[in-house]
């Protein structure tokens, strides 16, 4: 867990005083997912979004997505296409991408949704972008998605898609990411969960 001291500077800031310094960053490194991650990674999911999405969905929709969203797809870590973030020891985010036509987080694929993408007609998919609260804003979602759109590319995908949650959506606009359409998208036990599906060409 990572430790960030605040210092109050209201009543101490004077024209003669320095800026307030950013948090001084935190390396990290980013690797494939493996069956052995899994646990940690569903731990980093049930974070991100108790302490995250938390801020864009209510009470009810976290709880429904607590249960229904946070398990990883084991099919993107067969497929070698999931990848992890590990700071001081410990895995603090994941995601990836997938060649398969399931768009969003949650079990394995059902029925059509397994099948293999063809990517000269349809775009990869972006999935399961997770960041526990203490390790935001230090640029691990951001290093995960260029590892992604990378991988994809190689693979010979001209364009990705994806659902974004509302609490990162900004972040794949930051990126390049253009919205879609909003979708009014219920989880399993009916509680209201809207998204935003997202689409980005690649560099050719």
């Amino acid at each position: 867990m990572l430790n960030e001291t605040r210092t109050s500077q209201s009543s101490l800031i004077t024209d003669d005083a320095p800026e307030p310094r950013a948090p001084s960053p935190v390396p990290f490194t980013i690797r494939k997912a493996t069956a052995a991650d899994i646990p940690e990674i569903e731990r980093v999911m049930r974070e991100s979004i108790s302490g995250i999405s938390s801020r864009s969905y209510d009470e009810k929709a976290v709880a429904s997505s607590l249960q229904y969203v946070a398990h990883l797809d084991r099919e993107l870590v067969d497929d070698g296409t999931y990848f992890v973030a590990e700071m001081n020891g410990s895995i603090v985010g994941c995601g990836g991408w997938s060649r398969r036509a399931k768009l969003y987080a949650g079990g394995l694929a059902r029925g059509d949704e397994a099948r293999l993408l063809d990517p000269d007609s349809e775009p990869a998919r972006i999935r399961a972008m997770f960041v526990v609260p203490a390790a935001e804003r230090r640029g691990v979602g951001r290093e995960i998605l260029r590892e992604s759109e990378s991988a994809a590319l190689q693979a010979g995908f001209r364009r990705l898609e994806l659902m974004a949650m509302l609490s990162g959506a900004a972040m794949y606009r930051a990126l390049g990411y253009s919205a879609v359409e909003d979708v009014e998208s219920e989880l399993p036990d009916g509680t209201p969960f809207p998204l935003t599906r997202m689409e980005k060409s690649l560099p050719q």
